[in-house]
C-alpha cells in the first residue's frame, strides 16, 4: 500500500513539474541583448542605427528568402542556398551594427550574385525569368538599406 502511494505520488509530482512552464532564465534572452546593444553604442563606437524590426525593405528580404523556389539546376540551388545564407548575415550585421561585418557580407552578396547571373542561362526561360524577379528585389531592397545607412551617417 504505501509502494503504491509513493509511486503515485511520483508520477503526480513528475507530471505536474514537467507540465508547468518556467521563466526564461537564459542569459541570452531579448532583454540581456538589448541591454548588450546599448553598451555597445554606449561605448563610443561608430555604429549605425537600422532598426531591421521596423525596416521594410529588410522584411521583404526575409520574405523573399524564406520564399526562394527550387529550380533544376543543382548549381544555381546551391548558389541560391549561398546568397541566402549571405542576405541573413547581412541582415544580422545590420541588426548588431557591425559595420566591418556588413562590409564583409556584402562583398560576398556581390559574388554569389554574380555567380548567380552567370549561371542563369542554364535555365529554361520561365525559370530565367523567376529567377531574375527575385534578384531584382533583392538588390533593390540591398540598395535602398544601403541608401538609408549613408544618409544617417
Amino acid at each position: 500500500m504505501k509502494r503504491l502511494f509513493f509511486f503515485g505520488f511520483l508520477i503526480i509530482f513528475t507530471i505536474n513539474s514537467c507540465a508547468t512552464e518556467k521563466p526564461n532564465v537564459s542569459p541570452l534572452s531579448n532583454g540581456f541583448y538589448s541591454e548588450t546593444k546599448k553598451t555597445e553604442s554606449d561605448s563610443g563606437i561608430e555604429n549605425f542605427s537600422v532598426n531591421i524590426n521596423e525596416n521594410v525593405n529588410a522584411a521583404e528580404i526575409t520574405n523573399l528568402i524564406s520564399s526562394f523556389p527550387k529550380f533544376k539546376n543543382a548549381a544555381v540551388n546551391e548558389e541560391i542556398s549561398s546568397l541566402k545564407y549571405t542576405l541573413q548575415n547581412y541582415l544580422y550585421a545590420i541588426d548588431s551594427g557591425n559595420i566591418s561585418g556588413k562590409n564583409k557580407t556584402l562583398k560576398s552578396l556581390e559574388k554569389s550574385y554574380k555567380k548567380i547571373q552567370k549561371l542563369r542561362k542554364y535555365l529554361n526561360k520561365d525559370d530565367d525569368a523567376v529567377l531574375n524577379r527575385y534578384l531584382v528585389r533583392i538588390k533593390t531592397n540591398v540598395t535602398f538599406i544601403e541608401d538609408s545607412i549613408n544618409t544617417k551617417k
